[in-house]
């Protein structure tokens, strides 16, 4: 079947040499398609419900493969404009040059791997849509390394490898106009994507408990897991 495994083809974007002009007009496309996706929604209405309101009055969060910083930005402003919430967004990136696209930010450069902080280092640890570009193996060091840095919890978006996200993408690409190494690596993002089943494995592996993975809208699956 066409989506029965994960692929595991490079996208042309995790090159990290790629020419800045590049960059620049690819993050400008994947701003356009994640705002058509309410990509920060799961973060604005259901991460609040699911550790309580009462605790993201004031939260510092590590954004992992935060790329420009744009999911970070998005929150802050509306933590404080909306809520009136104080929430301090550091981002993580391997490509030190995607992170020089948000000046001013709170910037570090790494790995997701390996992760340059000390144990709950930070309250919450999120990531969107950067998990799947790393193999099954990866993922799970990748979780273990955001749970041990986080104090309460971590809070993961992603693709969901299926029809109805793969459709819905190719649509869109047929009838907007983006960049051709853009749209390559989006249908193979999605192809990259995970099924609920193996992100709960996954998750199994890292020993991080109480952990829930569910299906949002049909075209994402988020991982949930706080401490008590």
């Amino acid at each position: 079947m066409f989506f029965r495994r994960r692929a595991t083809q490079a996208e042309y974007f995790d090159e990290l040499d790629r020419p800045r002009a590049e960059m620049v007009e690819a993050y400008a496309a994947l701003a356009n398609v994640n705002r058509w996706f309410w990509f920060a929604e799961p973060f604005q209405r259901l991460l609040p419900k699911y550790f309580g309101h009462e605790q993201c009055t004031s939260l510092s969060i590590l954004d992992l493969g935060a790329g420009d910083g744009l999911l970070g930005n998005l929150l802050m402003d509306w933590a404080i404009q909306k809520r009136g919430w104080n929430w301090r967004v550091t981002n993580l990136d391997i490509n030190p040059a995607a992170l020089s696209l948000n000046e001013g930010g709170r910037n570090v450069a790494g790995s997701v791997l390996a992760l340059p902080f000390r144990d709950a280092s930070f309250d919450l640890v999120i990531a969107s849509q950067m998990t799947h570009h790393l193999s099954d193996s990866e993922v799970v060091q990748h979780l273990r390394e955001a749970w041990r840095v986080s104090r309460r919890g971590i809070y993961f978006s992603d693709l969901h490898r299926g029809p109805v996200l793969y459709g819905l993408l190719w649509v869109m690409f047929c009838v907007r106009r983006f960049p051709k190494h853009f749209r390559a690596d989006g249908l193979l993002s999605v192809k990259r994507g995970f099924r609920i089943g193996e992100l709960e494995s996954m998750t199994r592996q890292a020993e991080i408990p109480n952990a829930q993975v569910w299906l949002h809208g049909g075209t994402r699956v988020i991982l949930q897991a706080r401490r008590k």
